[in-house]
Parts: structure tokens; sequence; C-alpha cells
């Protein structure tokens, strides 16, 4: 395991003043009310913008005590409380080219529990584009928060090789009941076929141990042509990620021109790209492989037309009564919410909920409070809260 330099950042962004130890982010942080009602078929909602002034926010969580953390794509995390946004240090070096940045972040599922020691589960985990000589990994770390900084940083994983920057990183991170770690990896987009490639990290979804080592149970331990660390095979890019009540992993997936796919996640599975898929190829708009392959697992759900999937939540909260179990899907390109209704491991039913009034939309999460949250993808982008109207 190694451990990554991070000493504080002395730059300042365009714009951006100090004042008293507080890196003030032109963020404009009074909560404001963009529509007061939206009616959807079950719950009429009302939409609140919390932040706005964001630059490409990526991925959030939830402190036990409320206040949130936000990663930019362009290389900060922020701490946002209340009316106060401050940039944190110590966040490592990233490659923000492109896709590619500072992308997910997670909490310890027993952060602010004490196991032997004060403090032992607060862990802060992250994914973000490693640069390195010969191009970036998709790479995984792990800090403490104290005060306005990352301290004890540890990267935990790097995936086994390298690729030119920009491109297909994946990145989601959710954690399992039994407390090991789902993180996934792009395809990388140079070459498409490593995600049929035991040998390379790229095209799969990882399963890790809170340290970033391999879980005993991993399917693919005793088998010498497949990495320890692969859960399953043939992911193109996964921007989506979630772990139902009842333990179902659920997965929004990018397809190229098209086909991308709602996936029922499970251990020693391959999900067929590129031999399967249901879109066609930029350039040609030609098919890429084949619709269906009986040794590949098929999509449960492709979303109709370039909905271009980012973010999954699953809703369980009694403020939101009539969605329960239901998952909720943002759309960058789409610029979709899109409400899923799962019953035996089918989508019988979808509904649009938002559509173009935050923009792309790039992380949906639930909160501790039951409220829903969502980042969107913009230069100035923004943190809202989805809450009943009545």
């Amino acid at each position: 395991m190694t451990q990554p330099t991070c000493s504080t950042r002395s730059w300042r962004r365009p714009g951006a003043l100090l004042l008293g130890g507080v890196l003030a982010l032109n963020v404009a942080s009074a909560e404001e009310i963009i529509h007061e009602r939206i009616e959807s078929e079950e719950h009429d909602l009302r939409l609140v913008r919390m932040v706005s002034g964001l630059e490409h926010p990526w991925g959030m969580a939830v402190l036990p005590d409320g206040r949130f953390l936000v990663t930019q794509r362009t290389g900060q995390m922020v701490l946002i409380d209340g009316g106060e946004v401050t940039e944190l240090d110590g966040v490592p070096e990233v490659s923000a080219q492109g896709q590619g940045g500072l992308l997910d972040v997670v909490l310890h599922p027993r952060y602010g529990e004490e196991n032997g020691g004060e403090g032992d589960n607060d862990w802060i985990y992250f994914a973000y584009s490693k640069p390195g000589d010969d191009g970036t990994a998709s790479a995984l770390a792990r800090a403490r928060l104290e005060g306005e900084s990352l301290t004890d940083v540890e990267e935990l994983f790097e995936q086994d090789r390298n690729s030119s920057p920009g491109r297909h990183y994946g990145s989601r991170l959710a954690w399992q009941e039994d407390g090991t770690l789902l993180m996934t990896v792009g395809d990388r987009g140079v070459e498409p076929e490593r995600a049929q490639a035991g040998d390379d990290h790229a095209g799969s979804v990882l399963r890790l141990t809170d340290t970033g080592g391999v879980p005993d149970d991993n399917p693919f331990v005793d088998d010498d042509g497949v990495l320890d660390e692969i859960f399953t095979l043939g992911n193109r890019n996964i921007q989506g990620l979630a772990v139902a009540a009842d333990g179902a992993i659920w997965a929004s997936e990018h397809g190229p021109l098209g086909g991308d796919e709602l996936n029922l996640i499970e251990a020693g599975e391959n999900y067929g790209w590129p031999e399967a898929s249901r879109g066609v190829d930029y350039g040609t708009r030609e098919p890429i492989g084949v619709e269906s392959l009986p040794e590949m697992r098929d999509a449960v759900y492709v979303y109709a037309d370039r909905f271009a999937p980012s973010g999954l939540a699953q809703v369980d909260s009694e403020r939101f009564g009539e969605w329960q179990d239901n998952l909720l899907a943002g759309g960058l390109r789409s610029e979709e919410l899109k409400r899923l209704v799962i019953e035996d491991g089918e989508v019988v039913y979808r509904e649009r909920v938002l559509q173009g009034q935050i923009g792309r939309i790039r992380d949906v999460r639930q909160g501790p409070d039951g409220y829903l949250y969502l980042l969107n993808d913009a230069g100035d982008g923004g943190l809202y809260r989805l809450e009943p109207a009545d």
C-alpha cells in the first residue's frame, strides 16, 4: 500500500478569495426554491437549490452531522456546512482531463462508530483518475477529515494498466452489507475488448475490503486467468451503482451510441461488452457485437434513446412512501431523473420525474434525513434537494 504525498495547495483558482483560512469559491449558498411544485404520478415535489457555483461536481456523501462532502471533477473536494463552502486541503494529484478527475466519494459504513478506539471507522473513500508517466489509471484512496483538511491519506487500489487520459473511468463506489466495497472501472475507451480480458481491471466491477485488499470469497480468487479483485467482467462504463435493501446490486451503464443499460450485478458474471451490446458505433452507426449471447448476461432494462446514465439510488424513505424500493436514475445527455419500479428483478414501470429542470444529472443520493439529493454536471453546478411539496 503506497502513501501518496499530499501537500497543501498554494494556488488559488480565478475569482477565489482566501477569507480567514476558508476558500470562498464564488459559490452561492442561500437555498432557493427552483420549482415550488413538480407533479409526478405518486408525489408532488419541490425542487430546492442548496448551493450553486460548484465546478463540475461529481459525487457526494453526507456526514453524520448533516454536512456534505462534494467532489469536483476538476480535482477539489469541498465541505458544505450550511451557508459555508470550504475547499479541503490534502487531495492527491488527479488527472482532470476529459471525463477524468476527482470522482466518487463515500463514507465508511460505520463512520462515526468506535471500534476499539475513537474514530477508528472515520474514513472517507474516494475514486479518482491518477496520473502516471504512461497515462492514467482509475484509483481508490481513503483519508480522514480534520478541520479543513484531508489527513492520513492512503492509496488503497490502482488499476493494473494505465491508458491515455480522458475516457471511461467508471469510478462509482458502493458498500455491501458485509462491509466490502464495490468499485466500477470503465473500459478506458480506446480498446473496448479489454473489458473481456480477465487479466485487466478495465471494464469491470471490483470488490475490495475496506483496506483495499481482496475478499477471500471473491468469485475469481482461484482462477489464475482472472485478477482477484474482479467481481464482474464485460462492463463498459458504469456510473450509477446502488446496493438495494435486499442486497441486490444495481448498475447504470453507459452504452456507446444508445444501448445504455440497467444491470443486475452478480458475482462472476460477464455482461457482454463489447461482444454483446444494444448500441451502435459513433462513426459508422453499425451495431457493436450482437444483441445477446447465451453465455453472457443481458441487461435488465435498456434506457430509451441516449439517456447517458450517471447516479443511481434506491428509495426507502418514509417521506416518499409511494416510491418504496423504486430506483431513481440520473441522466446526463437526457437531463432526466427517471423512476424505475422493480418487481422480481425486472423493470415493470418507469416514469420521468425531472427533465431539464437542473440540466445534466451527475449524482443521485438519498440522505440520512430521507430527502433526495442531486448534483448537476456543469461548470456552474449545484447541489439540489428534492422533497415532497406538501
